[in-house]
Protein backbone atom coordinates (compact mmCIF):
# COMPACT_ATOMS: atom_id res chain seq x y z
CA UNK A 1 0.00 0.00 0.00
CA UNK A 2 3.28 2.45 0.90
CA UNK A 3 4.00 1.87 -2.92
CA UNK A 4 1.35 2.64 -4.41
CA UNK A 5 1.19 5.62 -2.30
CA UNK A 6 4.46 6.96 -3.34
CA UNK A 7 3.63 6.04 -7.25
CA UNK A 8 0.07 8.23 -7.26
CA UNK A 9 2.24 10.92 -5.56
CA UNK A 10 4.75 11.11 -7.84
CA UNK A 11 1.74 10.66 -11.03
CA UNK A 12 0.03 13.65 -9.20
CA UNK A 13 3.44 15.84 -9.16
CA UNK A 14 4.16 14.55 -12.87
CA UNK A 15 0.68 15.91 -13.90
CA UNK A 16 1.73 19.33 -12.22
CA UNK A 17 4.60 19.66 -13.96
CA UNK A 18 3.01 18.90 -17.60
CA UNK A 19 0.18 21.57 -16.41
CA UNK A 20 2.99 23.90 -16.06
CA UNK A 21 4.52 23.54 -18.94
CA UNK A 22 1.74 24.29 -20.85
CA UNK A 23 2.00 28.12 -19.81
CA UNK A 24 5.68 28.16 -21.34
CA UNK A 25 6.63 29.39 -24.56
CA UNK A 26 6.73 26.94 -27.57
CA UNK A 27 10.34 26.40 -27.42
CA UNK A 28 11.26 26.17 -23.88
CA UNK A 29 7.96 24.11 -23.87
CA UNK A 30 9.56 21.46 -26.44
CA UNK A 31 12.98 21.57 -24.18
CA UNK A 32 10.97 21.47 -21.00
CA UNK A 33 9.26 18.32 -22.08
CA UNK A 34 12.04 16.50 -23.24
CA UNK A 35 13.45 16.78 -20.26
CA UNK A 36 10.80 15.11 -18.83
CA UNK A 37 11.47 12.16 -20.64
CA UNK A 38 13.03 9.64 -18.26
CA UNK A 39 11.20 10.63 -15.45
CA UNK A 40 7.79 9.58 -17.80
CA UNK A 41 9.84 6.29 -19.09
CA UNK A 42 10.35 5.69 -15.19
CA UNK A 43 6.61 5.87 -13.93
CA UNK A 44 5.65 4.01 -17.09
CA UNK A 45 7.60 1.17 -15.79
CA UNK A 46 6.43 1.67 -12.15
CA UNK A 47 2.89 1.61 -13.65
CA UNK A 48 3.28 -1.88 -14.25
CA UNK A 49 4.48 -2.96 -10.97
CA UNK A 50 1.41 -1.33 -9.08
CA UNK A 51 -0.51 -2.80 -6.66
CA UNK A 52 -4.23 -3.92 -7.56
CA UNK A 53 -6.82 -3.54 -4.69
CA UNK A 54 -8.04 -7.52 -3.77
CA UNK A 55 -11.45 -8.11 -4.58
CA UNK A 56 -14.12 -7.56 -1.60
CA UNK A 57 -14.70 -10.43 -0.08
CA UNK A 58 -17.71 -11.93 1.28
CA UNK A 59 -18.55 -9.82 4.49
CA UNK A 60 -17.99 -12.10 7.34
CA UNK A 61 -20.61 -12.01 10.28
CA UNK A 62 -20.20 -10.49 13.43
CA UNK A 63 -19.11 -12.06 16.64
CA UNK A 64 -21.49 -12.61 19.30
CA UNK A 65 -21.37 -11.72 22.92
CA UNK A 66 -23.96 -13.45 24.21
CA UNK A 67 -24.79 -17.22 24.67
CA UNK A 68 -24.56 -18.98 21.46
CA UNK A 69 -28.17 -20.32 20.12
CA UNK A 70 -27.65 -21.47 16.75
CA UNK A 71 -24.77 -22.94 14.59
CA UNK A 72 -24.85 -23.12 10.99
CA UNK A 73 -22.58 -24.66 8.73
CA UNK A 74 -22.29 -26.10 5.39
CA UNK A 75 -22.71 -24.41 2.28
CA UNK A 76 -22.05 -20.30 3.27
CA UNK A 77 -20.11 -17.70 2.65
CA UNK A 78 -20.32 -15.79 5.59
CA UNK A 79 -18.95 -17.49 8.69
CA UNK A 80 -17.71 -16.01 12.12
CA UNK A 81 -15.90 -18.88 13.94
CA UNK A 82 -13.58 -21.60 12.31
CA UNK A 83 -15.95 -21.76 8.98
CA UNK A 84 -18.96 -21.91 10.92
CA UNK A 85 -21.56 -19.30 11.46
CA UNK A 86 -23.03 -18.95 14.95
CA UNK A 87 -25.47 -16.51 16.64
CA UNK A 88 -26.90 -15.08 19.60
CA UNK A 89 -30.02 -14.47 20.50
CA UNK A 90 -29.58 -10.39 19.96
CA UNK A 91 -27.72 -11.31 16.27
CA UNK A 92 -30.91 -12.99 14.94
CA UNK A 93 -33.09 -10.43 16.54
CA UNK A 94 -31.24 -8.23 14.03
CA UNK A 95 -32.20 -9.39 11.40
CA UNK A 96 -35.94 -8.36 11.89
CA UNK A 97 -38.64 -10.02 13.82
CA UNK A 98 -41.91 -11.64 12.66
CA UNK A 99 -44.92 -12.70 13.68
CA UNK A 100 -47.02 -16.18 12.85
CA UNK A 101 -50.01 -16.97 14.52
CA UNK A 102 -50.96 -20.59 13.97
CA UNK A 103 -52.54 -23.37 15.74
CA UNK A 104 -49.78 -26.57 16.13
CA UNK A 105 -50.40 -30.34 16.59
CA UNK A 106 -48.33 -29.91 19.86
CA UNK A 107 -50.30 -26.75 21.92
CA UNK A 108 -53.70 -27.15 22.96
CA UNK A 109 -56.37 -23.65 22.84
CA UNK A 110 -54.78 -22.21 19.08
CA UNK A 111 -54.13 -20.26 17.86
CA UNK A 112 -51.07 -19.15 19.08
CA UNK A 113 -48.63 -16.42 18.28
CA UNK A 114 -45.46 -17.31 17.75
CA UNK A 115 -42.50 -14.83 17.08
CA UNK A 116 -38.94 -14.84 15.70
CA UNK A 117 -37.05 -14.66 12.27
CA UNK A 118 -37.98 -15.80 8.87
CA UNK A 119 -35.69 -18.76 8.11
CA UNK A 120 -34.90 -16.97 5.03
CA UNK A 121 -33.39 -13.73 6.05
CA UNK A 122 -31.54 -16.28 8.72
CA UNK A 123 -30.05 -18.32 5.22
CA UNK A 124 -29.47 -14.52 4.02
CA UNK A 125 -27.30 -13.41 6.82
CA UNK A 126 -24.69 -16.54 5.86
CA UNK A 127 -24.78 -16.06 2.13
CA UNK A 128 -26.25 -19.50 2.07
CA UNK A 129 -27.05 -19.28 -1.80
CA UNK A 130 -26.01 -22.48 -3.26
CA UNK A 131 -27.63 -25.04 -0.54
CA UNK A 132 -30.87 -26.86 -1.61
CA UNK A 133 -31.48 -28.68 1.35
CA UNK A 134 -30.98 -27.79 5.38
CA UNK A 135 -30.54 -30.16 7.94
CA UNK A 136 -32.18 -29.49 11.04
CA UNK A 137 -30.61 -30.68 14.10
CA UNK A 138 -32.14 -30.57 17.60
CA UNK A 139 -30.50 -30.72 21.37
CA UNK A 140 -32.66 -34.08 22.00
CA UNK A 141 -30.43 -35.49 18.87
CA UNK A 142 -33.67 -34.81 16.47
CA UNK A 143 -32.53 -34.55 12.84
CA UNK A 144 -34.39 -33.62 9.57
CA UNK A 145 -33.88 -32.69 5.81
CA UNK A 146 -35.91 -29.49 5.35
CA UNK A 147 -35.46 -28.13 1.39
CA UNK A 148 -34.90 -24.42 1.13
CA UNK A 149 -38.06 -24.28 -0.97
CA UNK A 150 -39.66 -24.61 1.95
CA UNK A 151 -38.44 -21.15 3.16
CA UNK A 152 -39.34 -19.08 0.10
CA UNK A 153 -42.53 -20.47 -0.67
CA UNK A 154 -44.00 -19.44 3.10
CA UNK A 155 -43.05 -17.53 6.38
CA UNK A 156 -41.10 -20.30 8.18
CA UNK A 157 -39.68 -18.64 11.66
CA UNK A 158 -37.00 -19.71 13.91
CA UNK A 159 -39.76 -18.88 16.87
CA UNK A 160 -37.95 -17.48 20.20
CA UNK A 161 -41.10 -16.73 21.81
CA UNK A 162 -44.85 -18.20 22.28
CA UNK A 163 -47.73 -16.21 23.07
CA UNK A 164 -45.13 -13.71 24.64
CA UNK A 165 -42.91 -15.59 26.75
CA UNK A 166 -39.57 -16.45 25.73
CA UNK A 167 -39.19 -20.16 24.61
CA UNK A 168 -36.75 -22.61 26.91
CA UNK A 169 -35.39 -25.78 26.40
CA UNK A 170 -38.48 -26.93 28.51
CA UNK A 171 -41.17 -26.17 26.31
CA UNK A 172 -39.63 -26.59 22.92
CA UNK A 173 -36.98 -23.71 22.85
CA UNK A 174 -34.52 -21.30 22.54
CA UNK A 175 -35.83 -22.00 18.88
CA UNK A 176 -38.59 -23.50 17.37
CA UNK A 177 -38.87 -24.10 13.67
CA UNK A 178 -42.82 -22.83 12.77
CA UNK A 179 -44.96 -22.96 10.20
CA UNK A 180 -47.81 -20.86 8.98
CA UNK A 181 -49.58 -24.04 8.96
CA UNK A 182 -53.32 -22.12 9.01
CA UNK A 183 -52.69 -20.22 6.20
CA UNK A 184 -52.01 -22.88 3.83
CA UNK A 185 -54.28 -26.07 3.60
CA UNK A 186 -51.00 -28.09 2.18
CA UNK A 187 -48.97 -27.54 5.53
CA UNK A 188 -51.51 -29.39 7.60
CA UNK A 189 -49.93 -32.63 6.73
CA UNK A 190 -47.73 -34.98 9.50
CA UNK A 191 -45.09 -35.43 6.95
CA UNK A 192 -45.09 -31.28 6.92
CA UNK A 193 -45.21 -31.48 10.54
CA UNK A 194 -42.23 -33.41 11.29
CA UNK A 195 -40.01 -30.23 9.36
CA UNK A 196 -41.13 -28.14 12.94
CA UNK A 197 -37.87 -28.90 15.08
CA UNK A 198 -38.30 -28.16 18.22
CA UNK A 199 -34.89 -27.22 20.36
CA UNK A 200 -33.10 -26.52 17.11
CA UNK A 201 -29.05 -25.53 17.82
CA UNK A 202 -27.64 -26.56 14.17
CA UNK A 203 -28.53 -26.23 10.58
CA UNK A 204 -26.17 -27.97 8.21
CA UNK A 205 -27.06 -26.19 4.55
CA UNK A 206 -26.47 -28.47 1.53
Amino acid sequence: MAEYCNFQKRMDEYSKTLALDAALPMTARRRSRWAHLPMLALLTILSAFAPVAAPASAADLPEPTGKVVLEISGEIANTNRDGVAVFDSAMLDALGRHVVTTSTVWTERGPHQFEGVLMRDVLKAVGATKATTVKAKALNDYQVEIPVADFQRYDVILASSLDGKMLTARDKGPLWIVYPRDDHGELADERMDQRWVWQLNRLELR
